[in-house]
């Protein structure tokens, strides 16, 4: 699940989760999300967003931003119990009790089909979530996924193999 988070026009946090994006290449994100939730009319005017990732612990939380509009609730992160810092790299903020997020520029929106872009101009990734080397350890994340079918959030995190070696051995 992807929290998505942006300040409003009085500088206060606002935050929505989404299911529908991911990577788009080495530095974009891609997500579509309708122009009518506050987080992306104040993405729109600032041109600038976090992404963070959901994980098991602020499942509630997570799930909290986004069944409640920032457009009739403009406290809704503090009282989903996030705290946030300001963004070093952009004009957004940074959900602190979320260990990973992408520091964003807005690309581009498109109303029509709702796509709006993203250039990845920093990864914030806080302590708990590396590993005695110093490098992500992405099962200390408990990421969350939502499944559509059933409405439920489930973790993430198994290594089941290594990407661009274990298919080799069909060649």
């Amino acid at each position: 699940m992807l929290i998505i988070a942006s300040y409003g026009e009085d500088s206060a946090p606002n935050a929505m989760n989404a299911a529908w994006g991911g990577v788009a290449d080495s530095s974009r994100i891609a997500m579509y999300l309708s122009g009518g939730h506050k987080t992306v009319k104040n993405i729109l005017k600032r041109g600038a967003f976090t992404v963070s990732m959901g994980d098991a612990e602020h499942a509630a939380a997570c799930d909290y931003v986004g069944i409640e509009s920032g457009n009739s609730v403009p406290d809704k992160v503090a009282r989903a119990g996030f705290r946030v810092t300001k963004s070093e790299h952009v004009d957004a903020p940074v959900i602190d009790e979320l260990s990973l997020a992408l520091e964003c520029k807005l690309v581009s929106y498109d109303e029509e089909t709702e796509l709006l872009l993203g250039e990845v101009v920093n990864v914030s990734v806080d302590e708990r979530a590396l590993d005695e080397n110093g490098k992500l350890a992405v099962e200390k994340l408990h990421v969350i996924t939502f499944d559509y079918a059933n409405h439920g959030y489930y973790v993430l995190g198994e290594k089941v193999a290594s990407a661009f070696e274990d298919g080799k051995k069909f060649k």
